[in-house]
């Protein structure tokens, strides 16, 4: 407790030093001002106005469904069968072969090599769906993309 001194009576002060408070509160805005810039620096991009695009289903694309088993394995499912992830690598190579083979070959003009849709379950943990694109990517598949259900009543919406 801080006490005046000078005069005739000694009465214990009662007001508050704020000289310390206002000291470290100046520090803490100085340090905000710094910091701040340094954090919120991001890369500027334009990302689409679009909520979901309808996919155009080709026959040569793959389609494969992902979710979590009663066990708590992964359950992989090319169209209806299931495979493992030995299986699944080898059907993509050859899937990936069969198609460029069709086409005329890898230096064949106009190629367009087929894509992967992934229908994840939502409660799929993210090791299953992840080991999955890894997969197809490991295969060849440069374009993996994902279904998903739009909401009720949603349109397609391009601005």
């Amino acid at each position: 407790m801080a006490v005046a001194v000078g005069g005739d009576e000694e009465i214990p002060m009662s007001d508050i030093n704020t000289t310390p408070l206002v000291d470290v509160m100046l520090v803490l805005l100085i340090i905000f001002l710094i910091a701040v810039p340094v954090v919120v620096q991001t890369v500027q991009v334009k990302l689409p106005n679009v909520r979901f695009d309808p996919t155009t289903t080709k026959p040569e694309n793959v389609s494969l469904t992902v979710r979590a088993e009663q066990d708590g394995s992964c359950g992989v499912y090319w169209g209806m069968t299931r495979v493992n992830a030995t299986e699944l690598l080898n059907r993509a190579v050859a899937k990936l072969r069969r198609e460029i083979d069709r086409q005329g070959g890898v230096n064949a003009p106009g190629l367009e090599l087929p894509e992967a849709h992934i229908r994840g379950d939502i409660n799929t943990p993210y090791r299953c769906i992840g080991g999955a694109i890894y997969t197809m990517q490991l295969a060849g598949f440069s374009r993996v993309g994902f279904i998903s259900e739009p909401p009720p009543g949603g349109v397609v919406e391009r601005m």
